[in-house]
């Protein structure tokens, strides 16, 4: 296991792995006295838990910083909220970056897709193509704790982002994770999932994609937050650990689609 400052990288055998690069919660203190929102507000817009979920593979990379430092699903040019549009409309900062600190979060950026490209040139070394589960959360109630959901017919539980991809390539892989998704027993009832519904992958899928065109297929999972009260972050541990065995299920039927590739 590599523990870098801003992620951890565990490698292990298998073409699997599993990525939750919106997992991490801490900050460095020179941006922790900056930040004008809360604990609760950052970590609402966090993806809690999705390093538990990574365990369904072998390999994992769990980011360990909080995207409010910087981003690293975004384009390097982004990576850094600097004004409310890049934040959903948050007012992030008491006192806005200057450029020390961007220049420093931006290290933490190329390290960590310098590190990235490493992981997946060894394991390319060793198997024909990999595959990534890129594992996401988003939030379902924008209005407020006692506002409504969000409408389901364009908020799915579980969005498959595909949109970076040559998806007529990649289609044995992705289109085994959906149906093993599907067809899985969520406490006596089927999940909702859809593919390029609410999300098509961020910028971590398209760079795989672009560096790695026809070896790496990364799947951005998107799951809707209905598994806790975002707006306290609280989850109920029950559907928390379905989840997990939902995922955990698909690797059988993805790993066998991508070696008959």
């Amino acid at each position: 296991m590599a523990l870098k400052p801003h992620c951890i990288f565990q490698r292990g055998t298998g073409p699997i792995i599993a990525a939750a690069i919106h997992n991490g919660h801490q900050t460095r203190k020179s941006v922790e006295q900056r930040l004008a929102i809360d604990d609760k507000q950052q970590l609402r817009e966090e993806d809690p838990l999705t390093g538990e979920w990574t365990q369904i593979a072998k390999t994992q990379i769990v980011g360990l910083r909080s995207r409010f430092e910087v981003d690293l699903n975004r384009p390097r040019d982004k990576a850094v909220y600097e004004t409310p549009a890049d934040a959903w409309g948050l007012e992030v900062w008491d006192t806005p970056p200057d450029q020390s600190m961007i220049d420093a979060s931006l290290r933490e950026y190329d390290a960590f897709y310098a590190e990235v490209k490493e992981l997946l040139t060894e394991m390319l070394d060793e198997y024909p193509r990999v595959v990534v589960y890129d594992l996401h959360t988003y939030n379902q109630r924008r209005d407020g704790p006692e506002g409504p959901k969000a409408d389901p017919t364009t908020n799915p539980e579980v969005n498959i982002g595909t949109g970076t991809m040559d998806r007529d390539y990649w289609a044995p892989v992705v289109e085994r994770m959906i149906h093993e998704l599907r067809e899985y027993d969520f406490h006596g009832r089927k999940l909702d999932v859809r593919e390029n519904v609410k999300f098509q992958g961020g910028h971590f899928c398209e760079w795989i994609h672009q560096t790695f065109p026809k070896q790496v297929c990364s799947i951005a999972i998107e799951f809707k937050k209905f598994f806790m009260d975002e707006w306290e972050g609280e989850a109920n541990p029950a559907q928390v650990e379905c989840i997990y065995q939902a995922l955990e299920t698909t690797v059988p039927g993805v790993r066998k689609a991508l070696e008959q590739m």
